[in-house]
């Protein structure tokens, strides 16, 4: 029984997961605020190492992501996250999302990227990123242009993934 305070985590197929999500405007301030928290606690209790906003079912270009180095919880919250640089060097790594719970591919994707972001209070930062950080920033950055994992893979793989995913889900309905 998941708490009703949660947030819940939108599932594959449904379409919010493939909509464009807009840029966060000065006026979405307060309620960018009050989500943000919101979406670190329902990444946690999933649990998982990131979470866009469209995951959430608002289209908003707002991401959370923790890779809790030694179980220490280390937040990061990133408004309006853009890739502005990517290695030409390719690496790959299997991949997970919580809206596809349980299905995994390998993913290839730029070795190092740099971003740009504001933080909660409105400040521009930028951050580079290697090995997972790179991976897991790429994937909810694809989350908010609305990509998938699974997008990224043959058309083979992700039917075969996607119709496993749909099996499970059906049986967890009956169940």
């Amino acid at each position: 029984m998941t708490d009703p305070e949660t947030l819940p985590i939108l599932l594959v197929p449904d379409p919010r997961l493939r909509a464009k999500a807009r840029a966060v405007a000065p006026a979405d301030g307060d309620a960018v605020r009050a989500l943000a928290p919101r979406m670190l606690d329902a990444m946690y209790k999933a649990p998982g190492i990131g979470l866009a906003a469209p995951q959430v079912g608002t289209l908003l270009r707002l991401v959370v992501v923790d890779l809790q180095k030694d179980d220490t919880p280390d937040p990061m919250v990133l408004v309006n996250p853009e890739i502005v640089a990517a290695s030409k060097e390719l690496a790959a790594r299997e991949e997970g999302c919580l809206s596809l719970p349980g299905q995994f591919a390998e993913v290839t994707r730029p070795a190092r990227v740099k971003l740009r972001y504001l933080d909660l209070g409105g400040a521009r930062r930028e951050i580079e990123a290697e090995g997972l950080l790179a991976t897991c920033l790429q994937h909810e950055v694809d989350h908010l242009d609305g990509v998938l994992f699974v997008d990224h893979i043959s058309a083979l793989k992700r039917n075969m993934l996607l119709r496993k995913l749909a099996k499970e889900l059906k049986a967890k309905v009956r169940d």
